[in-house]
This record gives C-alpha cells, structure tokens and sequence, in this order.
C-alpha cells in the first residue's frame, strides 16, 4: 500500500470513529432500554380499550365515585350521618311507675223472702243486704189499698238487737222502698232478719195489721 493510500485509510477510521462515539454515548446500555420498553407496552396493553369492540383506552386517574370499584361498597357518608354515627344516642326513657290498682267495690249480697199480698192490694218483699262490712234490711213495697199505710221495717242481728224504722206509704199504686240505716256486721250475715209489717196510717195500736213480709220463709204471713 502506498503511502498516499494509507493517509486515505487512516482519515476515513478517524471520521468513523467520530461519528459513532456520540451516538453510542446518547443510546446507553441496551438491556435497560428493553425493559423499560415492556414495561411501557404492559401498561398501555393493561390500559387500553378492548381492540375487539374497538373500547377507548381510559389512562389516568380516576374521579371521585369512578374506577373499577364504582358502586361497590357503601356510600360515602355525608357530614350530617358522620355526625349523628359519632354522637351516642340518648338511653331510654324508663317506664313510668305503674299506677296502683284500683281497688274494685265489694260486692252485694242481698237475701230476699218471698212476694206478699194482702187481700186489701198491699204488697211487699223484705230482704237483708250485706256489702263489705255493712247489713241492712229493705223492704219493697206498692200500696193499692186507696189510703195511706205505715210500715215498720225491723233489723234483727244476733244477740237480740234490732234496729227499727217507720216509714209512711202514701196512697199510690206505685212501686217505693223503706230501709235501715247501715251497720257494721256483728256476725255472719245469715244471722240476720228482717221484717216489714203493714198497717194503716194514724190509728194507733188499734189499727189491723195488713200484711206481713219477711226475709225468711218461716216469716210468710198476710192478712
């Protein structure tokens, strides 16, 4: 080789080798760049719509109530339901105290003799009544007779004491009662009597005696 040609040779390895320094410089390693371009490709493949139906690649980040988890889940809560989860409910108010019963009334027994008429129209029933710790005796009565009567209206308790009253019969044929004052038991009330006698009105003790009714059968008279 002549030396003209070497010079040749030797100019054209320097120009060479200058213009292949700078761009294997600004490339780098070529491994790295590789992964790196995976890695990019993995995400836009991952990323992107569906090719098939022709999807439009969503990237990015995603708003408030979007993503792949929208509408799963509970809701956000708002302030208002925040607040009232934070705050403890009040307890319940206790019953109020139950009232006491009311304390029912005693009951009433009444024990009756039977109906009695006169041949004159009076007519009675005379009964003994007992209520808690109260007897009494009562007598029903109408008059028919066309004057006034008077009736004496006898409570007789054990031990012989009794307990009398009078009452006047006016001149109606309408239905009325006369009765003892009440008063407090001294024995079983099947201990007791009464006894209603019917007379006329004002004639002393001369006056006939017109009908007698009493709480027991053995007390049946009339006249």
């Amino acid at each position: 080789m002549t030396p003209v040609n070497l010079r040749v040779a030797v100019l054209g390895a320097a120009v060479t080798a200058a213009v292949l320094l700078p761009l294997a410089a600004t490339a780098g390693p070529a491994d790295p760049l590789g992964r790196a371009g995976g890695l990019v490709r993995s995400a836009e493949v991952h990323g992107g719509g569906d090719e098939e139906t022709g999807g439009d690649a969503k990237t990015g980040s995603y708003g408030e109530g979007e993503g792949p988890w929208k509408g799963l889940g509970p809701a956000p809560r708002t302030p208002s339901e925040s607040t009232a989860s934070a705050t403890p409910a009040d307890p319940p108010a206790p019953p109020p105290p139950s009232a006491p019963p009311v304390p029912t009334a005693p009951e009433r027994v009444t024990r009756c003799g039977p109906e009695l008429a006169s041949p004159g129209g009076a007519e009675a029933q005379t009964c003994v009544l007992n209520e808690g710790a109260d007897v009494w005796a009562r007598t029903y009565y109408r008059n028919a007779t066309r004057r006034e009567l008077d009736a004496f209206l006898t409570l007789m308790a054990p031990g012989g004491r009794t307990v009398q009253v009078r009452c006047g019969v006016p001149a109606q044929d309408e239905p009325g009662t006369c009765e003892t004052p009440r008063e407090r038991g001294a024995g079983p009330v099947t201990a007791y009597t009464a006894v209603a006698e019917f007379a006329g009105a004002g004639e002393g003790g001369s006056t006939p005696l017109l009908l007698r009714a009493g709480s027991n059968t053995a007390d049946r008279e009339g006249s």
